[in-house]
Protein backbone atom coordinates (compact mmCIF):
# COMPACT_ATOMS: atom_id res chain seq x y z
CA UNK A 1 0.00 0.00 0.00
CA UNK A 2 2.76 2.35 1.01
CA UNK A 3 4.94 1.70 -2.18
CA UNK A 4 1.29 2.56 -4.13
CA UNK A 5 0.50 5.52 -2.72
CA UNK A 6 4.57 6.68 -3.05
CA UNK A 7 4.22 6.02 -6.65
CA UNK A 8 0.97 7.91 -6.84
CA UNK A 9 2.58 10.83 -5.41
CA UNK A 10 5.47 10.57 -7.70
CA UNK A 11 3.08 10.64 -10.73
CA UNK A 12 1.19 13.51 -9.55
CA UNK A 13 4.50 15.59 -9.08
CA UNK A 14 5.41 14.43 -11.96
CA UNK A 15 2.49 15.77 -13.82
CA UNK A 16 2.50 19.05 -11.81
CA UNK A 17 6.13 20.08 -12.46
CA UNK A 18 5.47 19.63 -15.86
CA UNK A 19 2.24 21.28 -15.91
CA UNK A 20 3.85 24.70 -14.25
CA UNK A 21 7.40 24.71 -16.91
CA UNK A 22 4.36 24.92 -19.65
CA UNK A 23 4.12 28.48 -18.27
CA UNK A 24 7.24 30.82 -18.71
CA UNK A 25 6.44 32.56 -15.01
CA UNK A 26 5.87 30.66 -11.70
CA UNK A 27 4.91 33.24 -9.11
CA UNK A 28 4.02 32.91 -5.54
CA UNK A 29 2.64 36.35 -4.18
CA UNK A 30 2.26 36.83 -0.15
CA UNK A 31 0.04 38.96 1.18
CA UNK A 32 0.59 41.55 5.05
CA UNK A 33 -1.01 39.71 7.53
CA UNK A 34 1.54 39.94 10.62
CA UNK A 35 1.46 36.45 12.82
CA UNK A 36 -0.42 34.89 10.14
CA UNK A 37 2.34 34.66 7.86
CA UNK A 38 3.20 31.54 9.32
CA UNK A 39 0.65 30.32 6.90
CA UNK A 40 2.41 31.15 4.25
CA UNK A 41 5.23 29.61 5.16
CA UNK A 42 3.35 26.09 4.98
CA UNK A 43 2.40 26.92 1.56
CA UNK A 44 5.58 27.11 0.31
CA UNK A 45 6.43 24.17 2.17
CA UNK A 46 3.83 22.04 0.20
CA UNK A 47 5.13 23.98 -3.08
CA UNK A 48 8.27 22.46 -1.95
CA UNK A 49 7.74 18.86 -1.20
CA UNK A 50 6.04 18.51 -4.47
CA UNK A 51 8.82 19.73 -6.49
CA UNK A 52 7.01 22.99 -7.90
CA UNK A 53 9.87 25.81 -8.61
CA UNK A 54 9.36 29.25 -8.68
CA UNK A 55 10.79 32.11 -10.45
CA UNK A 56 9.16 35.31 -8.96
CA UNK A 57 8.75 36.09 -5.47
CA UNK A 58 6.88 38.90 -4.13
CA UNK A 59 5.81 39.86 -0.76
CA UNK A 60 4.30 42.82 1.49
CA UNK A 61 4.59 43.29 5.03
CA UNK A 62 5.16 40.15 6.71
CA UNK A 63 4.57 38.57 3.10
CA UNK A 64 8.09 40.42 2.59
CA UNK A 65 10.13 38.84 5.19
CA UNK A 66 8.90 35.42 4.10
CA UNK A 67 10.48 36.45 0.69
CA UNK A 68 13.58 37.94 2.51
CA UNK A 69 14.22 34.33 3.88
CA UNK A 70 13.06 31.89 0.81
CA UNK A 71 15.15 34.54 -1.69
CA UNK A 72 18.14 34.59 0.86
CA UNK A 73 18.28 31.07 0.96
CA UNK A 74 19.19 27.76 -1.27
CA UNK A 75 16.40 25.84 -2.00
CA UNK A 76 17.88 22.91 0.59
CA UNK A 77 17.32 25.12 3.72
CA UNK A 78 15.02 27.34 2.80
CA UNK A 79 12.08 25.35 5.00
CA UNK A 80 15.16 25.07 7.66
CA UNK A 81 15.35 29.06 7.36
CA UNK A 82 11.20 29.63 7.78
CA UNK A 83 11.32 27.37 10.59
CA UNK A 84 14.53 29.06 12.42
CA UNK A 85 12.80 32.83 11.19
CA UNK A 86 9.13 32.00 12.81
CA UNK A 87 10.73 30.23 16.18
CA UNK A 88 12.56 33.24 16.78
CA UNK A 89 10.05 36.14 16.27
CA UNK A 90 7.06 33.80 17.77
CA UNK A 91 9.16 34.17 21.56
CA UNK A 92 8.76 37.74 23.64
CA UNK A 93 11.56 39.77 22.83
CA UNK A 94 11.94 39.88 26.87
CA UNK A 95 11.62 37.30 29.83
CA UNK A 96 11.14 33.90 29.69
CA UNK A 97 8.98 32.39 26.88
CA UNK A 98 6.51 29.74 27.79
CA UNK A 99 7.23 26.08 27.70
CA UNK A 100 6.42 24.75 24.14
CA UNK A 101 5.54 21.64 25.45
CA UNK A 102 3.22 22.61 28.10
CA UNK A 103 1.79 25.48 25.79
CA UNK A 104 1.50 22.64 23.01
CA UNK A 105 -0.54 20.52 25.25
CA UNK A 106 -2.72 23.29 26.72
CA UNK A 107 -3.46 24.26 23.31
CA UNK A 108 -5.11 20.75 22.12
CA UNK A 109 -7.45 21.24 25.21
CA UNK A 110 -10.33 22.89 23.42
CA UNK A 111 -10.99 26.89 21.78
CA UNK A 112 -11.62 28.39 25.33
CA UNK A 113 -7.97 27.49 26.20
CA UNK A 114 -6.62 28.67 22.47
CA UNK A 115 -8.80 32.24 23.18
CA UNK A 116 -6.94 32.56 26.51
CA UNK A 117 -3.40 31.23 25.01
CA UNK A 118 -3.62 33.85 22.19
CA UNK A 119 -4.78 37.10 24.61
CA UNK A 120 -1.55 36.51 26.71
CA UNK A 121 0.79 36.35 23.18
CA UNK A 122 -1.13 39.67 22.09
CA UNK A 123 -0.88 40.82 25.44
CA UNK A 124 2.60 40.33 25.48
CA UNK A 125 3.60 41.45 21.88
CA UNK A 126 2.14 44.79 23.00
CA UNK A 127 3.91 44.88 25.86
CA UNK A 128 7.83 43.66 25.90
CA UNK A 129 7.71 43.35 21.67
CA UNK A 130 8.60 40.30 20.08
CA UNK A 131 12.53 38.86 19.62
CA UNK A 132 14.55 39.27 17.01
CA UNK A 133 11.77 41.70 15.60
CA UNK A 134 10.24 44.17 17.67
CA UNK A 135 10.75 45.88 20.93
CA UNK A 136 9.01 49.14 23.06
CA UNK A 137 10.87 52.37 22.27
CA UNK A 138 11.76 54.38 25.68
CA UNK A 139 11.47 56.87 25.82
CA UNK A 140 7.96 56.44 24.12
CA UNK A 141 7.70 58.55 20.73
CA UNK A 142 4.72 60.47 22.27
CA UNK A 143 7.55 62.04 24.78
CA UNK A 144 9.88 62.69 22.08
CA UNK A 145 8.27 65.35 19.61
CA UNK A 146 10.32 66.91 16.42
CA UNK A 147 12.27 63.70 16.81
CA UNK A 148 14.20 61.81 13.59
CA UNK A 149 11.03 60.15 11.54
CA UNK A 150 13.03 57.12 12.59
CA UNK A 151 12.66 56.93 15.72
CA UNK A 152 8.45 57.61 15.24
CA UNK A 153 7.12 54.85 16.16
CA UNK A 154 6.26 52.47 19.25
CA UNK A 155 8.32 50.21 18.56
CA UNK A 156 11.89 49.96 17.91
CA UNK A 157 12.30 47.71 14.91
CA UNK A 158 16.05 47.55 14.28
CA UNK A 159 16.22 43.83 15.99
CA UNK A 160 14.54 42.49 12.95
CA UNK A 161 17.66 43.99 10.66
CA UNK A 162 19.89 41.53 12.74
CA UNK A 163 17.35 38.66 12.21
CA UNK A 164 17.36 39.23 8.26
CA UNK A 165 21.01 39.56 8.15
CA UNK A 166 21.70 36.90 10.29
CA UNK A 167 19.06 34.22 8.54
CA UNK A 168 19.51 35.82 4.59
CA UNK A 169 22.08 36.16 1.96
CA UNK A 170 21.65 39.18 0.63
CA UNK A 171 23.96 38.40 -2.07
CA UNK A 172 21.90 35.64 -3.46
CA UNK A 173 18.59 38.30 -3.03
CA UNK A 174 20.54 40.52 -5.84
CA UNK A 175 22.87 37.89 -7.68
CA UNK A 176 20.60 34.88 -7.87
CA UNK A 177 17.91 33.75 -10.05
CA UNK A 178 14.50 34.44 -8.69
CA UNK A 179 13.14 37.73 -9.63
CA UNK A 180 12.28 39.30 -6.03
CA UNK A 181 10.20 42.31 -5.73
CA UNK A 182 8.86 43.79 -2.11
CA UNK A 183 5.75 46.95 -2.20
CA UNK A 184 6.13 49.89 0.34
CA UNK A 185 4.66 53.35 0.40
CA UNK A 186 6.46 56.52 0.43
CA UNK A 187 5.95 58.64 3.77
CA UNK A 188 6.31 62.16 1.83
CA UNK A 189 3.91 61.15 -1.85
CA UNK A 190 1.43 58.78 -0.53
CA UNK A 191 2.41 57.11 -3.74
CA UNK A 192 3.04 52.82 -4.01
CA UNK A 193 6.60 52.23 -4.67
CA UNK A 194 7.93 48.47 -5.87
CA UNK A 195 11.55 47.42 -4.53
CA UNK A 196 12.79 45.44 -7.55
CA UNK A 197 16.36 43.27 -7.74
CA UNK A 198 16.49 43.59 -11.42
CA UNK A 199 16.85 47.27 -11.04
CA UNK A 200 17.77 47.99 -7.16
CA UNK A 201 19.93 46.18 -4.81
CA UNK A 202 18.15 44.94 -2.43
CA UNK A 203 18.70 45.46 1.41
CA UNK A 204 17.28 44.55 4.74
CA UNK A 205 15.45 48.14 4.43
CA UNK A 206 13.91 47.50 1.85
CA UNK A 207 12.49 44.71 3.09
CA UNK A 208 11.82 46.20 6.71
CA UNK A 209 10.47 48.77 4.80
CA UNK A 210 7.79 46.52 3.15
CA UNK A 211 6.33 45.43 6.95
CA UNK A 212 6.69 49.21 8.70
CA UNK A 213 3.41 49.15 9.64
CA UNK A 214 2.24 52.86 12.09
CA UNK A 215 1.75 53.95 14.02
CA UNK A 216 3.27 50.82 15.23
CA UNK A 217 6.57 51.06 13.39
CA UNK A 218 8.65 53.93 12.38
CA UNK A 219 9.06 54.40 8.86
CA UNK A 220 12.29 53.01 7.33
CA UNK A 221 15.07 55.68 5.54
CA UNK A 222 16.03 54.59 1.76
CA UNK A 223 18.15 56.79 -0.35
CA UNK A 224 16.56 59.79 1.69
CA UNK A 225 13.01 59.08 1.61
CA UNK A 226 11.07 57.22 3.77
CA UNK A 227 8.39 54.23 3.39
CA UNK A 228 5.92 52.65 5.29
CA UNK A 229 4.09 49.51 5.01
CA UNK A 230 2.97 48.58 1.37
CA UNK A 231 -0.48 47.18 2.70
CA UNK A 232 -1.43 50.88 3.59
CA UNK A 233 -2.25 51.20 0.14
CA UNK A 234 -2.15 47.09 -1.23
CA UNK A 235 -1.81 44.60 0.55
CA UNK A 236 -1.00 42.25 -1.97
CA UNK A 237 1.87 42.49 -4.71
CA UNK A 238 -0.09 40.97 -7.26
CA UNK A 239 -1.32 43.71 -9.73
CA UNK A 240 2.69 44.10 -9.50
CA UNK A 241 3.19 40.36 -11.20
CA UNK A 242 0.21 40.25 -13.46
CA UNK A 243 1.59 43.40 -14.92
CA UNK A 244 5.09 42.34 -15.64
CA UNK A 245 6.75 43.83 -19.30
CA UNK A 246 7.15 41.83 -21.42
CA UNK A 247 4.20 39.74 -20.75
CA UNK A 248 4.52 36.64 -20.10
CA UNK A 249 2.13 33.42 -19.48
CA UNK A 250 2.03 33.38 -15.24
CA UNK A 251 1.02 30.67 -13.16
CA UNK A 252 0.50 32.82 -9.61
CA UNK A 253 0.12 31.05 -6.24
CA UNK A 254 -1.18 33.97 -4.34
CA UNK A 255 -1.45 33.53 -0.69
CA UNK A 256 -4.26 35.74 1.40
CA UNK A 257 -4.00 36.64 5.43
CA UNK A 258 -7.31 38.06 4.98
CA UNK A 259 -10.63 35.99 3.82
CA UNK A 260 -13.54 38.04 1.90
CA UNK A 261 -15.93 35.60 3.13
CA UNK A 262 -17.39 35.62 6.57
CA UNK A 263 -20.13 35.32 8.75
CA UNK A 264 -22.50 38.46 10.13
CA UNK A 265 -20.83 40.07 12.96
CA UNK A 266 -22.99 38.72 16.26
CA UNK A 267 -21.19 40.70 18.80
CA UNK A 268 -18.68 44.06 18.99
CA UNK A 269 -15.56 41.99 18.64
CA UNK A 270 -16.78 40.03 15.71
CA UNK A 271 -17.47 43.34 14.15
CA UNK A 272 -13.43 44.05 14.36
CA UNK A 273 -12.72 41.18 13.11
CA UNK A 274 -14.92 41.69 9.83
CA UNK A 275 -13.72 44.99 9.20
CA UNK A 276 -10.01 43.64 8.85
CA UNK A 277 -10.70 40.86 6.87
CA UNK A 278 -12.84 43.31 4.55
CA UNK A 279 -9.90 46.29 4.37
CA UNK A 280 -7.04 43.71 3.87
CA UNK A 281 -8.85 40.98 1.29
CA UNK A 282 -10.65 43.49 -0.43
CA UNK A 283 -7.69 44.46 -2.96
CA UNK A 284 -7.01 40.96 -3.98
CA UNK A 285 -10.42 40.49 -5.13
CA UNK A 286 -10.86 43.64 -6.66
CA UNK A 287 -7.39 42.97 -8.15
CA UNK A 288 -8.48 39.62 -9.87
CA UNK A 289 -11.73 41.25 -11.25
CA UNK A 290 -9.82 44.12 -12.79
CA UNK A 291 -7.30 41.92 -14.16
CA UNK A 292 -9.78 39.22 -15.73
CA UNK A 293 -11.57 42.46 -17.47
CA UNK A 294 -8.33 43.81 -18.80
CA UNK A 295 -6.70 40.15 -20.28
CA UNK A 296 -10.29 39.92 -21.79
CA UNK A 297 -10.34 43.05 -23.48
CA UNK A 298 -6.25 42.46 -24.45
CA UNK A 299 -7.26 39.26 -26.36
CA UNK A 300 -9.95 40.61 -27.98
CA UNK A 301 -8.11 42.83 -29.50
CA UNK A 302 -5.41 40.60 -30.43
CA UNK A 303 -8.25 38.98 -32.04
CA UNK A 304 -8.96 41.82 -34.11
CA UNK A 305 -5.24 43.19 -34.96
CA UNK A 306 -4.87 39.25 -36.30
CA UNK A 307 -7.55 40.13 -39.08
CA UNK A 308 -5.81 43.42 -40.30
CA UNK A 309 -2.71 42.99 -42.71
CA UNK A 310 0.45 43.22 -41.30
CA UNK A 311 1.08 45.95 -44.03
CA UNK A 312 -1.93 48.11 -42.81
CA UNK A 313 -1.26 47.75 -38.80
CA UNK A 314 2.75 49.20 -39.62
CA UNK A 315 1.37 51.55 -41.35
CA UNK A 316 -1.86 53.13 -39.45
CA UNK A 317 -0.97 55.00 -36.19
CA UNK A 318 -4.02 53.60 -34.22
CA UNK A 319 -3.35 50.19 -35.31
CA UNK A 320 0.15 50.62 -33.96
CA UNK A 321 -1.45 52.11 -30.54
CA UNK A 322 -3.90 48.94 -30.45
CA UNK A 323 -0.49 46.68 -30.84
CA UNK A 324 0.78 48.09 -27.71
CA UNK A 325 -2.02 47.31 -25.50
CA UNK A 326 -2.89 44.00 -27.02
CA UNK A 327 -1.95 40.51 -25.57
CA UNK A 328 -2.12 37.15 -25.93
CA UNK A 329 -0.69 35.64 -22.76
CA UNK A 330 -2.52 33.57 -20.10
CA UNK A 331 -2.76 33.68 -16.65
CA UNK A 332 -3.97 31.62 -13.81
CA UNK A 333 -4.43 32.57 -9.91
CA UNK A 334 -4.20 30.22 -7.73
CA UNK A 335 -5.53 31.40 -4.26
CA UNK A 336 -4.61 29.82 -1.11
CA UNK A 337 -6.41 31.78 1.78
CA UNK A 338 -6.08 31.56 5.32
CA UNK A 339 -9.63 31.11 7.07
CA UNK A 340 -10.16 32.30 10.65
CA UNK A 341 -10.86 29.93 13.28
CA UNK A 342 -13.90 30.33 15.86
CA UNK A 343 -11.19 31.21 18.90
CA UNK A 344 -9.09 33.86 17.25
CA UNK A 345 -10.05 37.94 17.40
CA UNK A 346 -9.02 41.22 16.13
CA UNK A 347 -5.45 40.63 17.17
CA UNK A 348 -4.50 37.70 15.43
CA UNK A 349 -2.32 39.36 13.58
CA UNK A 350 -0.20 40.02 16.38
CA UNK A 351 -1.25 36.98 18.71
CA UNK A 352 2.36 35.61 17.98
CA UNK A 353 3.12 32.34 19.80
CA UNK A 354 5.19 29.09 18.90
CA UNK A 355 1.49 27.08 19.02
CA UNK A 356 -0.16 29.32 17.29
CA UNK A 357 2.43 29.32 14.73
CA UNK A 358 2.77 26.17 14.64
CA UNK A 359 -1.47 25.84 13.48
CA UNK A 360 -1.02 28.45 11.05
CA UNK A 361 2.25 26.67 9.35
CA UNK A 362 -0.11 23.45 9.21
CA UNK A 363 -2.90 25.06 8.09
CA UNK A 364 -0.80 26.25 4.87
CA UNK A 365 0.36 22.96 4.56
CA UNK A 366 -2.68 21.04 4.35
CA UNK A 367 -4.23 24.00 2.22
CA UNK A 368 -1.71 23.60 -0.86
CA UNK A 369 -1.58 19.71 -0.33
CA UNK A 370 -5.13 19.96 -1.19
CA UNK A 371 -5.14 21.72 -4.02
CA UNK A 372 -2.59 20.62 -5.81
CA UNK A 373 -4.40 17.12 -5.63
CA UNK A 374 -6.80 19.24 -8.29
CA UNK A 375 -3.62 19.00 -11.19
CA UNK A 376 -6.62 20.10 -13.47
CA UNK A 377 -6.39 23.74 -11.60
CA UNK A 378 -2.18 24.02 -13.08
CA UNK A 379 -3.62 23.19 -16.46
CA UNK A 380 -3.63 26.79 -19.10
CA UNK A 381 -6.46 28.74 -19.27
CA UNK A 382 -8.04 28.24 -22.57
CA UNK A 383 -11.26 30.28 -21.67
CA UNK A 384 -11.76 33.47 -23.51
CA UNK A 385 -10.06 36.28 -21.46
CA UNK A 386 -6.89 33.47 -21.16
CA UNK A 387 -7.41 34.19 -17.19
CA UNK A 388 -8.46 31.63 -14.51
CA UNK A 389 -8.80 31.58 -10.99
CA UNK A 390 -9.01 28.89 -8.87
CA UNK A 391 -9.67 28.06 -5.04
CA UNK A 392 -9.83 25.45 -3.57
CA UNK A 393 -11.87 26.22 -0.53
CA UNK A 394 -14.80 28.05 -2.82
CA UNK A 395 -15.00 25.22 -5.11
CA UNK A 396 -15.60 23.00 -1.47
CA UNK A 397 -18.20 25.66 -0.52
CA UNK A 398 -19.99 25.19 -4.25
CA UNK A 399 -19.70 21.73 -4.10
CA UNK A 400 -21.42 21.50 -0.68
CA UNK A 401 -24.38 24.38 -2.01
CA UNK A 402 -24.70 21.97 -5.05
CA UNK A 403 -25.30 19.05 -3.18
CA UNK A 404 -27.80 20.59 -0.67
CA UNK A 405 -29.71 22.03 -3.93
CA UNK A 406 -29.44 18.74 -5.46
CA UNK A 407 -31.16 17.14 -2.27
CA UNK A 408 -33.49 19.82 -1.72
CA UNK A 409 -34.46 19.02 -5.32
CA UNK A 410 -35.12 15.18 -4.98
Amino acid sequence: MTTRKSAAHARRDGALKKACKSYETTALVLQGGGALGAYQAGVYEGLHEAGIELSYLAGISIGALNVAVLAGNPPEQRIDRLREFWGTICQPYSGLAPNALVEASLFQINDMARQVIGNLHAGSALLVGQKGFFRPRFPPAAFTPLTDPANVGYYDTRPLRDTLERLCDFDRINDGGLHVSVGAVNVRTGNFAYFDNRSTRLRPEHFMASGALPPAFPAIEIDGEHYWDGGLVSNTPLTNVLMERPERDTLVFQVDLWSARGVVPRSIGDVEDRIQDIRYSSRTRAVTEQMRAYRKMQRALRDVLDKIPAEMREQDPACRRAELLAGHKRYNVIHLIYRNKPYEQHHRDYQFGLATMREHWDGGLQDIRNTLAHEEYLAMPDNVAGFVTHDVHRDEIEQTMHGALQRNAD
